[in-house]
């Protein structure tokens, strides 16, 4: 097998509100873990997770109970999908091409899974819950072509990052469990299903905004050619 390019290390720019705590508490399980627990291992977990949430909010359709699965997946996927590359930095075995493209792919279908179940179940509008994921994968984008052309990926916009977002998702589904289907405000549309899609429109905007800020920096590196 022929050798691979060396790559350029990318920097991680994790700005959000939760990261230093989370970092802490990271370390010290990091430094806990048996040898018999591998990144993968700990990538498969998350994907458990993002399963088992996206079964919890299908089956709400049939009993809201099942709510409480979605609940206590989220801390599966978050024990999984945040261990795994902090996991092989704390043992220095970091395997940054295989890693970046496994986690990322990874994420991808998770936040599908997850934001898919949303609207699969009796509290979200299908079409408002599309719209989010389209917004958050727009994002997703965004932060992996920064990371090729200017060698730094963002993983918080303000103060804002997968962690918060998780508490977010919580916070939404116990307004669900407690507070059953809400009823429409505009038209057909709930308050549920206008947060939903309002958080898309945001990330839409937002990925408008990064990206005109990208193209004038790397526009300015980058002087036309004459």
């Amino acid at each position: 097998m022929s050798e691979l390019p060396e790559i350029k290390a990318i920097d991680r720019i994790q700005e959000n509100i939760l990261a230093r705590s989370e970092r802490r508490l990271l370390n010290w399980l990091c430094a806990r873990l048996p040898a018999s627990v591998t990144p993968d291992r700990l990538t498969s977990v998350g994907m458990i997770g993002s399963v088992l949430i996206f079964v919890g909010y299908f089956a709400s359709n049939l009993d809201r109970n099942w709510l409480w699965l979605s609940i206590a997946a989220f801390f599966v996927q978050w024990f999984g999908d945040s261990l795994d590359g902090s996991l092989a930095r704390w043992r220095k075995i970091e395997r940054p091409r295989y890693g970046y493209f496994l986690d990322h792919s990874c994420d991808a279908l998770a936040t599908t899974l997850i934001v898919g179940g949303i609207g699969l179940s009796p509290y979200v509008d299908f079409g408002a819950a599309l719209f989010a994921l389209a917004g958050y994968l727009l994002m997703s984008i965004h932060a992996f072509l920064a990371a090729r052309v200017l060698g730094e990926l963002r993983l918080s916009y303000l103060a804002f990052g997968p962690t918060e977002l998780r508490f977010v998702l919580i916070g939404i589904t116990l307004v669900m469990y407690f507070g059953g289907i809400p009823e429409p405000v505009v038209k057909e549309a709930s308050w549920l299903d206008l947060f939903v899609g309002g958080a898309g429109v945001f990330m839409v905007i937002l990925f408008v905004v990064q990206t005109t800020a990208k193209v004038r920096l790397l526009a300015a590196q980058e002087p036309p050619r004459r």
